[in-house]
């Protein structure tokens, strides 16, 4: 299996290495914070649990705005420029973090950082599409996955030791990860893509016009919006299960979801090197079906004893990770052959909005099946949401060529 693993992340250019350990430093700098973040601003500064909650839902959409400008930047004046800006002013707006003493002060750093670091992601993704050809491109966005749950997880270990010794340490370090993928890019990327000079805005606006108007591309977009909603449980509403329902400390869930990168980082790679012939939407469909098994699991933990229920937990995180491993890099594979290689920036924040909008909505929905005692019928309509995402794939797929979905020759 580890060999498959280290077969499958071989034979890329080298900008794609230094793409996949850019986002290595960056995750892994999200990760010395990710744990401790609520609790410091909460009971460390003394901001309210809701002000705290307000400042997360502002850096949410302002992700999402950075996102949609970062799309149209990345097409515009090229990929490298906006990473490397991105980057360079994430390192002030994360080391930022460690100077707030009030929820206006936290309101306000959250937006700033979400509009910054949320210029990135459309236009790394572009750069891999940009320095992969097609046949690889799935195992491209595999490698990006790879490096960072590799981050994530590393930085969870550090973090945890240097929250001790200094707590506002870690926001000053994950600023200073940003600084280091900001110099690295710089220096190892090439200007694959160096935007359309002769470009005006309003062309460059049209491209975001044509992008929202293109059906296919919406379709998948409104999909992507469902699947984030099934992301999102794992931070929402699972964790209050395996507390209220199984009496597992943070200690122990922590430990239990080590399962989560563990399993991305074992499987990605060989997974995709497997459906690497599937048509894209086929991959899709087949995530669904892991999403849809894993809520199972969860849903009969109420019907189990506790330590049988543990399992069913840990069972629920290795599906639903594994349709994880299926669902990232193809979508964004898919939307990134769905038009001309000028829009393809414009084409993937459409996408990552999708997400960061699903995100929020499955936080909400499913927060509201627990805090009005409908609980034990989340877990059936996300199922049933499963099948519905499917047979959506399945329509959107008779619209897609063969070319489109990955079908090589």
């Amino acid at each position: 299996m580890f060999g498959s693993t280290v077969d499958a992340v071989q034979g890329f250019r080298r900008p794609v290495y230094a793409v996949a350990g850019g986002r290595l430093i960056n995750v892994f700098g999200s990760g010395l914070v990710y744990p401790f973040a609520t609790i410091h601003f909460h009971l460390q500064v003394g901001i309210p649990l809701a002000v705290v909650g307000l400042g997360l839902l502002a850096n949410n959409v302002a992700t999402a705005t950075g996102t949609a400008v970062g799309g149209y930047l990345a097409d515009r004046y090229g990929r490298r420029p906006v990473m490397v800006g991105s980057m360079a002013l994430s390192a002030l707006t994360l080391a930022a973090y460690a100077l707030v003493t009030t929820g206006a002060g936290f309101i306000t750093v959250a937006t700033a950082a979400g509009l910054t670091t949320g210029l990135y992601a459309p236009a790394s993704q572009a750069m891999i599409a940009d320095l992969t050809d097609p046949g690889e491109r799935e195992r491209g966005y595999g490698l990006l996955k790879v490096a960072s749950n590799v981050g994530f997880g590393s930085g969870f270990v550090v973090g945890g030791v240097l929250y001790e010794f200094a707590n506002t340490a870690v926001f000053v370090a994950d600023g200073l990860t940003s600084a280091v993928v900001a110099a690295v890019l710089l220096v190892a990327l090439p200007r694959v893509h160096d935007g359309r000079a002769a470009a005006t805005l309003s062309e460059s606006v049209g491209d975001w016009g044509r992008a929202i108007t293109q059906r296919r591309l919406v379709a998948l977009a409104c999909l992507n919006v469902g699947f984030a909603v099934m992301y999102a449980q794992m931070q929402a509403t699972v964790p209050v299960v395996a507390s209220e329902t199984l009496g597992l400390d943070s200690a122990e869930i922590g430990t239990l979801y080590v399962l989560n990168p563990l399993v991305l980082v074992v499987f990605q790679m060989p997974v995709l090197s497997a459906v690497g012939d599937w048509r894209r939407t086929r991959g899709l469909v087949a995530s669904t079906a892991f999403w849809g098994v894993s809520f199972l699991a969860v849903l009969l933990v109420d019907f189990v004893p506790a330590v049988v229920g543990v399992g069913f937990v840990g069972a629920f995180l290795v599906l639903r990770t594994v349709g994880e491993v299926l669902h990232s890099p193809l979508v964004t594979s898919l939307a990134s052959d769905l038009g001309h290689a000028d829009e393809r920036g414009s084409r993937l924040s459409l996408i990552e909005i999708a997400k960061r909008l699903g995100m929020g909505l499955g936080a909400a929905l499913g927060g509201a099946f627990f805090d009005y005692g409908f609980a034990a019928l989340l877990w059936p309509a996300l199922i049933l949401g499963c099948i519905g995402l499917a047979v959506g794939l399945l329509a959107l797929e008779r619209r897609v060529s063969p070319a489109e979905n990955g079908v090589n020759g």
